[in-house]
Formats: structure tokens, C-alpha cells, sequence
């Protein structure tokens, strides 16, 4: 994945993509019985390696997941949630505004900074946890279906959104959404799941410039999942 890109993961539901997109900053670690073969490099470095450090990589790494998971306090504490868990001291009040300027809550949510996060509709919930995400200045962030649980007019502008925020962040997203995909998307990957061996293996089809791939797939899996034929 390229800096300051947005790569979407498309597929059949069951074929990995939002495991390999955990996989990227490590949040799989945290599954029972979970195992790893293979490498990741991010700067130049394999994340997977036994001297780094999980949370730490989660800090450069943020995630925004399928439902907005704000924490029961209040939306300041929310977002400075993150600069506290990686003992950030100075300038939290600052951060904090940055963060929500950057997830365009600021404006709305700045006289009542003292009101639960929990209060806040769908859509400005996830921008809330965006904000959040993005406090402890990432350089990657991973969002596994931000829109899945939004309305429209949410899920739009949680769009405009990553078209924003890429400018300062690379960016992948896992989307069952075409449409999605083709709006926001630089590169998309297209995964399938493998049934003949009696298991489940998921697998990258192919991966390529978004508009390429859904004006011409080179796989005829790609293509399949395109017109509609499966999901």
C-alpha cells in the first residue's frame, strides 16, 4: 500500500479481508488461538518481529472499526483516550481539537466537550472514533467498514472523510460496497475464499488501480464478483 493512497479489500463475505486487514497492526494478536506465518513491513520493518512491540505499532497504526465504539465518558476524554494510553502529557487540550478538526467534529461538538461520546448520533460517533484514531498522529489508518451501520448522509460524509484525510494518512478500508470502493479508492484488492479442500481459505485474487479493475478485471473471479454474480 502506498503513502498517502487509499486501498480498498472487496470480497465475498468469509474471505479474510477484515482478518488481513487486522493483521496490519497486529490487532489479531489479541484472538485465541490465532497464528502468523509471513511478514509485514512497515518503514522498513517487519512488525511481526519479537522486538516490536504490539501497542507501539498501534500507535503509528490506527483502526477505526465496523460499529462506532465510542467509550462511555465524555467525547474530550474519548479522543484523548489514545495521547493517555501512550503517555502523551503536553499539549492534550491541543491535540484533542486537532484530532477533532481532522475528523470534521470540531464545529460541532465543541461546546459540549464535556457531554458523553455516547450522546452523539451514528455518523458523528464514527467520526468521533476517527478522531480518536488519528489523536496519536498515525501514519496508516485501517478502517474495517466504517459505513456498514450509517445512513447515507453519514456514510457520504465519513467519505468525504478518507478523500481528506489521505492527504495526510495512508488508508485502508475493507467495504462490501462497490460503490464505496470505486468512489474512494486508489487501489482495490479483490479477495475469494477457497471451499475445495473441505476448509476455508481465503486468498488475493487481484489487486490494482481501482478503476482498472472494476472497467477491465483481468480474473474472471474479479469479474464474477463485479456483475453481481456472488457475494
Amino acid at each position: 500500500m502506498e503513502q498517502g493512497e487509499i486501498t480498498a479489500f472487496i470480497g465475498p463475505s468469509g474471505c479474510g479481508k477484515s482478518t488481513a486487514l487486522r493483521c496490519l497492526n497486529r490487532m489479531n494478536d489479541l484472538v485465541r488461538g490465532f497464528r502468523f506465518d509471513g511478514h509485514v513491513h512497515f518503514r522498513g520493518k517487519d512488525i511481526y518481529h519479537r522486538s516490536v512491540d504490539p501497542v507501539a505499532v498501534r500507535r503509528y497504526i490506527g483502526m477505526v472499526f465496523q460499529q462506532p465504539n465510542p467509550f462511555a465518558m465524555s467525547i474530550y476524554n474519548n479522543v484523548a483516550f489514545g495521547l493517555r494510553l501512550n503517555r502523551v502529557k503536553d499539549d492534550i487540550p491541543e491535540r484533542v481539537e486537532r484530532a477533532l478538526r481532522g475528523a470534521a467534529l470540531w464545529d460541532e461538538v465543541k461546546d459540549k466537550l464535556k457531554n458523553s461520546g455516547l450522546s452523539l448520533s451514528g455518523g458523528q460517533q464514527q467520526r468521533l472514533c476517527i478522531a480518536r484514531a488519528i489523536a496519536t498522529e498515525p501514519t496508516v489508518l485501517l478502517m474495517d467498514e466504517p459505513c456498514s451501520a450509517l445512513d447515507p448522509i453519514a456514510t457520504r460524509r465519513i467519505e468525504e472523510l478518507m478523500t481528506e484525510l489521505k492527504e495526510k494518512y495512508t488508508i485502508a478500508v475493507v467495504t462490501h460496497n462497490l460503490q464505496q470502493a470505486q468512489r474512494v479508492a486508489d487501489k482495490t484488492a479483490f479477495m475469494y475464499v477457497d471451499t475445495t479442500q473441505g476448509g476455508r481459505t481465503g486468498y488475493l485474487v487481484e489487486y490494482e488501480d481501482t478503476n482498472r479493475l472494476f472497467q477491465d478485471p483481468k480474473e474472471e473471479f474479479t469479474k464474477q464478483y463485479i456483475r453481481g454474480e456472488f457475494s
